[in-house]
């Protein structure tokens, strides 16, 4: 640090003084810096001595301000002493006052109630034990001087002849009521509520009490009246006693201001005395009959028109024309379930439709008359019917949906009669279940099969009418009902789409039966025809329509049925009911191609391939089934969907690719031109089968399926390289290719390739000390000729041959060709497959073969 600054005080030096001329200035600067230290100097001194005097100043300045705190505290303890004493003088003075105060307000709260008693009270009373009595609990606190003031400034009103003598409201509402004048009644009534009102805390009071008491009576005179005058009502006398109606008027008035029970027991009264009649005409009587409901609703509406006069007596606010068709409709409800429950067998269809459609069309009159909406309706029919045909007999129907908004008074009249048939509509479905599944019946004997030229949906028509008959019964049930019997409805819907399915399921070839196709080899094997190629994929797009179309069916009655029930609508079992039929369908369209090529199969064993002598163009065989392929597919492909034509590929696919496999060693020798021969047919079986999806005009899903043609026919190609391939290296060569293989299959290999026996011990001695493979021996074939020949005959459908793909892999192959483009629906049909494999192992072949 030092030898810093010494380079730096050299510098500065150096740079004042550069040369030696300019040394002649170093005096001169000199004098200045001792002038610049001295003034600095004095500076400092300065400013040490200012110091000096500031601390001595601050220390008497705190010692000033700690004593002006002292003082503070000193002054505030003194002010809070005075506010203290001050406190307790006011106290003091205001003690008295507040005596005065509390006495001035009871005083004024008691003349307010002696002027609001000499409105009740009558005659001469001792007022002024009346008021001290009053005012008991405020005089106590008072001395007799207090007391004595009080009583003179009492005493002038107790003796004022007005005030005493004032005529009694209550006296005034005696006389009116003897005199049944209502109208000027019901104002002096509302009068004397309000000022007993202001007595409520006085009861306790003698005189108060029995004023109470005869007001009470009078109220109940008044009520006597005029239930008295309202028995008149409706017996004639309104027509001879002119002012009757406006007396009755007035009368209701005063059954306002009465309490609010007054006036339910004369509605009630009045209601019950008009539905008497009612009530002795539809019961125990002819009229007591279900076809007679309609006159029911008839005699009411009657009623209500030619008593509108009487109902203009009653205020609107009381509503009693629509209490009164709410008790009749209690009534009615009650007469139909006494009618309904009594009947001996159950009831006729159409009567019972019948009421109840007239039923709902009352409760709907009634709903848009009291303020309870109305429900959209469709436009009737052009011929003005609102019946509908059920085996030639008519009913009515509705069209619309429920509206339970509640009515202005708070009554919905929906459902309030019609509910009770709801028990007994049982019939009506059982009818309507009948009726569908004739329909089915009819629309199956009547069905084509067949689907005009150009149809874009490729669908059955009697699919179409089978759900169009559906909507029509869910219409008209919907209109009657929304509860238990639309749901009942919905089972029966179910119902019929399953005898549906089980219809086209039905229609599909079968296989072969019976002796004959037992000898014939034909046994379980189906035979198509291009028409029924046709057939089954109507049948496939027909099932999808059905299965989609059903759950439509669902969300829509889940929407107009009740609550309660809208969790319990699922078309589930149908739509896998649908679903197998589908499957069932694709699967007997494999199987008839199958079939069609046995004799091919067959004439592939004929050939002589031990003795060829020459490799030349393919195979006849294999044009003939070029040949079946170029017939069947363009159609399938055109009528199929891109999901259904490539599950029937994959399934095409692998019954072929194995068949072919297990058709080789159906042959009883093969010599080596024979097995170059037979490689060049196998290619061109792979090339034939991998332009399928181009044949039929489906490329979309063709990368996937060419795959799987490819691994299928590289099994036959591997095995044809085999028995190409030299004695010395055939082992290696099968083990290379064929790593699955066993030494039975090794040793058919052996024959095909014309090995003795005899000479066959070596290479399979030197085969066996490789290891065998893991392949299944439930594929293996038997090493006897005659084995080696009926093995592969029970293996001509692959599909009904254990182990040629293992279950599971089949599994997997048909969910991923179900799963291709598949929507919601594919896991459905994907568990449509395997349902039947949970319950029995072996049921999944079965579901394939049928």
């Amino acid at each position: 640090m030092a030898t810093t600054d010494k380079q730096n005080a050299l510098e500065y030096i150096n740079q004042m003084f550069p040369t030696e001329a300019s040394l002649s200035g170093v005096e001169p600067l000199m004098q200045k810096i001792h002038g610049d230290i001295r003034r600095v100097d004095t500076e400092i001194l300065a400013a040490v001595r200012q110091q000096s005097n500031s601390g001595s100043k601050a220390r008497e300045d705190l010692a000033a301000a700690t004593h002006a705190v002292q003082e503070l505290i000193y002054k505030i303890r003194e002010i809070k002493t005075k506010a203290e004493q001050s406190e307790t003088m006011v106290q003091e003075i205001c003690r008295d006052i507040k005596k005065l105060d509390f006495a001035k307000k009871h005083i004024t709260t008691t003349i307010t109630a002696l002027h609001r008693l000499t409105m009740l009270v009558l005659g001469k009373i001792p007022l002024i034990f009346l008021l001290f009595g009053l005012l008991k609990p405020v005089v106590k606190s008072f001395d007799k001087k207090g007391v004595g003031l009080i009583a003179s400034f009492l005493f002038p009103f107790t003796l004022n002849p007005l005030f005493c003598m004032t005529v009694s409201a209550v006296e005034q509402l005696q006389v009116m009521a003897s005199k049944r004048q209502y109208k000027e009644a019901a104002a002096q009534l509302e009068a004397v509520n309000q000022l007993c009102s202001h007595f409520e805390a006085y009861r306790d009071i003698p005189r108060i009490t029995e004023l109470r008491e005869k007001f009470k009576s009078i109220k109940q005179i008044l009520k006597s009246h005029v239930f008295s005058d309202f028995s008149s009502l409706g017996t004639g006398k309104e027509a001879e006693e002119t002012n009757l109606l406006q007396q009755l008027s007035d009368a209701c008035l005063v059954v306002d201001a009465l309490e609010p029970s007054v006036r339910e027991e004369l509605v009630k009264n009045f209601c019950s005395r008009e539905l008497t009649s009612y009530q002795q005409i539809f019961e125990g009587s002819e009229l007591a009959k279900l076809d007679k409901t309609e006159r029911r609703y008839a005699w009411i509406k009657r009623r209500l028109r030619t008593n509108e006069e009487i109902w203009k007596i009653f205020p609107s606010s009381w509503h009693v024309p629509y209490l009164l068709c709410i008790q009749f409709c209690k009534l009615t409800r009650t007469q139909l379930v006494e009618i309904l429950s009594n009947l001996k067998e159950k009831p006729d269809v159409g009567t019972l439709l019948l009421a109840l459609q007239r039923t709902l069309e009352f409760e709907e009159e009634l709903a848009e008359k009291f303020g309870g909406g109305s429900r959209s309706r469709e436009p009737r029919s052009d011929n003005g019917e609102d019946m509908m045909e059920f085996n030639n007999q008519t009913v009515s129907d509705i069209h619309g949906h429920a509206d339970l908004s509640v009515p202005s008074a708070g009554f919905n009249f929906r459902g309030i009669v019609s509910s009770c048939f709801e028990p007994y509509l049982s019939v009506y479905v059982e009818l309507e279940e009948k009726t569908l599944m004739e329909h089915l019946e009819k629309l199956v004997q009547e069905e084509t099969w067949d689907i005009e030229e150009g149809s874009q949906t490729n669908i059955l028509s009697s699919s179409m009418q089978v759900f169009l008959i559906i909507r029509r019964t869910l219409k008209r049930c919907s209109a009657l009902t929304k509860s238990q019997t639309l749901f009942d409805m919905f089972k029966v819907f179910q119902k019929i789409l399953k005898a549906y399915a089980t219809k086209l399921f039905a229609r599909l070839p079968k296989g072969g039966t019976g002796i004959v196709a037992a000898a014939t080899g034909m046994d379980g094997q189906i035979k198509t025809s291009d028409r029924d190629e046709r057939i089954i994929c109507y049948i496939v797009n027909t099932a999808e329509y059905c299965q989609k179309t059903s759950d439509e069916l669902a969300e829509n009655v889940s929407k107009i049925v009740e609550p309660q029930f809208a969790d319990k609508i699922d078309m589930s079992e149908v739509q896998d009911e649908f679903s197998a039929v589908i499957t069932k369908a694709l699967v007997t369209l494999v199987q008839g191609i199958e079939t069609k090529f046995d004799a091919e199969m067959a004439a592939m064993t004929r050939v002589p391939w031990g003795t060829l002598e020459s490799v030349g163009d393919q195979s006849e065989y294999v044009n003939v089934i070029n040949t079946i392929l170029n017939a069947s597919i363009p159609v399938l492909g055109r009528l199929l969907t891109p999901l259904y034509f490539q599950f029937f590929l994959d399934k095409l696919a692998s019954s072929l690719g194995p068949r072919f496999y297990l058709n080789i060693f159906k042959c009883k020798l093969i010599s080596e031109t024979g097995a170059q021969q037979m490689l060049l047919d196998t290619q061109a079986v792979k090339t034939i089968l991998l332009d399928i999806p181009s044949l039929g005009k489906q490329t979309s899903t063709a990368s996937g399926y060419s795959k799987f043609v490819s691994r299928e026919m590289s099994k036959a190609e591997a095995l044809l390289k085999v028995i190409l391939s030299p004695l010395d290296s055939v082992a290696d060569t099968y083990c290379a290719l064929l790593p699955e293989g066993n030494p039975t299959e090794f040793q058919r290999i052996l024959d095909l390739k014309g090995l003795k026996r005899a000479d066959q011990q070596s290479i399979l001695d030197d085969y066996n000390k490789r290891g065998s493979g893991t392949y299944s021996t439930n594929a293996a074939v038997p090493a006897t000729p005659s084995a080696s020949i009926a093995a592969p005959v029970t293996a001509a459908n692959p599909s009904t041959t254990p182990g040629i793909i293992p279950l599971k892999e089949e599994l997997v192959a048909r969910a991923a060709a179900l799963g291709r483009g598949a929507a919601s629906t594919g896991i459905r049909r994907i568990l449509a497959l395997t349902e039947s494999t949970n319950k029995d192992p072996g049921a999944f072949r079965k579901l394939f073969t049928g």
